[in-house]
């Protein structure tokens, strides 16, 4: 028992001396790298380009122009720049002048540093001196925003009216070879299942690819739809025949035909059959048959699914 005593007493002097070691390897290490990140360092490393108040008829071509900057600065400005990639703004409105086709940009080191870096950060050497931007007149267009959608309701309900779109069209701006080309733009693809509430949806919107150049009034589009319970209602309609001849006598059966029709429960009584117009067309018999098709040509605006249960009007010429 005191050997186990004694064992366990020991084992835990080692385990205490083992973690004391290692607390002060680590403070060392910190302080190491304290130590280093507070030496200053020369180096040169590639600012991207924040362009700002770029005149809104114009458009940049060369968008990723870099600029190589050679700095001296403390280890820990440094680590910041490798974390998050540096950038120097340029303000088209006050940092760069227009000549034939292109901004130029043309900065003293003085000014860049004075303007876009602290106290604590020497610019030592800018390459290139000079950034030449080209830029092409804007287009400006407004194009619809067409609706890829695949909406399934429950059985019996329907989207009442028409989807509406908010906005229905954008604005897209950009060069005018690729505006002048696009002449919708299209949602993505929206999937909805078994619905039989209202809609009330955002949308994405599907941009052209490989257009970095174009911009656009918003990326999304919202899809609002009124959502009824519906049912099938029939009506007889008269068929009315057209365009036959002075000199021809037609004799021609059914004269009426069943229509049927999908409706909102709300809207079921308002359907008459004077809102419907059943024709028939005699120009579009042929010598071979005895019978022409029957058309709809009239209905009204609140039904849907619209359907002529006969599909032919038998006619006899009477001499």
């Amino acid at each position: 028992m005191l050997k186990k005593i004694k064992s366990d007493i020991l084992a835990s002097i080692k385990n205490k001396r083992i973690n004391v070691f290692f607390l002060f390897l680590l403070l060392a290490f910190i302080i190491l790298i304290f130590t280093k990140l507070s030496k200053e360092y020369t180096n040169t490393i590639t600012f991207a380009i924040e362009k700002t108040n770029v005149p809104p008829e114009n458009i940049i071509l060369n968008n990723k122009t870099p600029l190589n900057i050679t700095l001296k600065t403390h280890g820990f400005k440094w680590l910041n720049y490798y974390i998050s990639k540096p950038k120097i703004k340029i303000d088209f409105g006050k940092d760069v002048y227009k000549k034939d086709s292109v901004f130029i940009w043309h900065k003293s080191k003085v000014y860049l540093e004075n303007t876009q870096f602290n106290k604590n950060v020497q610019l030592l050497n800018i390459s290139p001196d000079t950034l030449f931007f080209n830029f092409s007149a804007n287009m400006v267009k407004k194009v619809p925003v067409k609706l890829d959608a695949n909406i399934q309701f429950s059985q019996g309900y329907d989207v009442s009216k028409s989807y509406v779109l908010q906005p229905d069209s954008i604005v897209v701006i950009g060069p005018k070879k690729v505006v002048s080309n696009i002449d919708f733009i299209e949602t993505s693809k929206f999937n909805l299942k078994e619905v039989r509430s209202d809609i009330s949806e955002s949308v994405k919107l599907k941009f052209p690819k490989n257009s970095p150049d174009l911009t656009y009034s918003t990326n999304a589009i919202t899809l609002k739809a009124t959502v009824e319970k519906f049912t099938e209602g029939t009506l007889k309609i008269p068929v009315t025949m057209l365009n036959v001849p002075n000199n021809i006598k037609l004799k021609y059966f059914p004269k009426e035909v069943n229509v049927s029709y999908y409706v909102s429960l709300n809207d079921f009584k308002s359907v008459l059959a004077k809102d419907f117009k059943v024709v028939s067309d005699f120009n579009k018999a042929t010598s071979e048959q005895s019978f022409i098709v029957p058309e709809i040509e009239t209905f009204p605006k609140v039904v849907k699914h619209v359907k002529i249960n006969q599909q032919h009007i038998e006619f006899i010429i009477i001499e």
